[in-house]
């Protein structure tokens, strides 16, 4: 199995599952097409990503890829990427504040058979609701440099925690990987019937 993705999160919540898996960090362009809307352009990046490893994972002999990539928007905010500074990510978490914000990921399955490959893209989001944040709590968090390199400027698995009022859907998916979801869809492209859920519960 290759996992697309250089992201220590991801490496670590498909590890715990009992996952071996070579990483491969895909190099693509990652701008986002004009009225590009939040899921076409993670589901976007992710086969990219995907599409990038295929020679890599042939050459490895392996069969199986693995790409993701993370959203964090609102209507009122629009698409949060990493921030480019501590400025911006002051001025993402003052977005964010008080309201309640997306995190969409866009995963992408490559199964290589043969000469051919057989590919399953998906998304799914999570509604994150943040507390009404005083601007001296943002400088300390944006202080700590956690912010700097995640999408929509917080870690919920960090310091980022206690900026969280409330999450609706799933906690792995603002990591960065929704495990729970990815492990059925894996199905989709199975082999011989291959079940990947009793993969993880038997590990």
């Amino acid at each position: 199995m290759i996992l697309a993705s250089q992201s220590p999160r991801r490496r670590e919540i498909l590890g715990n599952a009992g996952f071996e898996f070579t990483v491969h960090a895909a190099d693509i362009d990652e701008t986002p097409f004009e009225d590009e809307a939040p899921v076409q352009m993670v589901e976007r990046l992710a086969r990219s990503k995907a599409h990038a490893s295929v020679p890599f994972a042939r050459s490895m002999g392996d069969n199986l890829i693995i790409a993701a990539d993370t959203i964090v928007w609102a209507p009122e905010c629009g698409m949060l990427g990493k921030p480019a500074d501590s400025q911006d990510a002051l001025r993402m978490l003052t977005l964010l504040s008080g309201r309640t914000h997306h995190v969409t990921s866009g995963v992408s399955i490559i199964r290589i058979d043969g000469d051919a490959t057989i590919e399953h893209t998906f998304h799914e989001t999570t509604d994150v609701t943040f507390h009404q944040l005083p601007d001296s709590w943002l400088r300390a968090y944006v202080a700590t440099g956690e912010p700097l390199d995640k999408a929509g400027a917080y870690a919920i698995q960090g310091r980022g925690a206690v900026l969280v009022k409330s999450i609706h859907g799933d906690y792995d998916n603002v990591v960065g990987l929704p495990l729970s979801r990815l492990v059925r869809e894996l199905n989709v492209v199975a082999d011989g019937g291959h079940d990947y859920v009793l993969d993880v519960l038997e590990a």
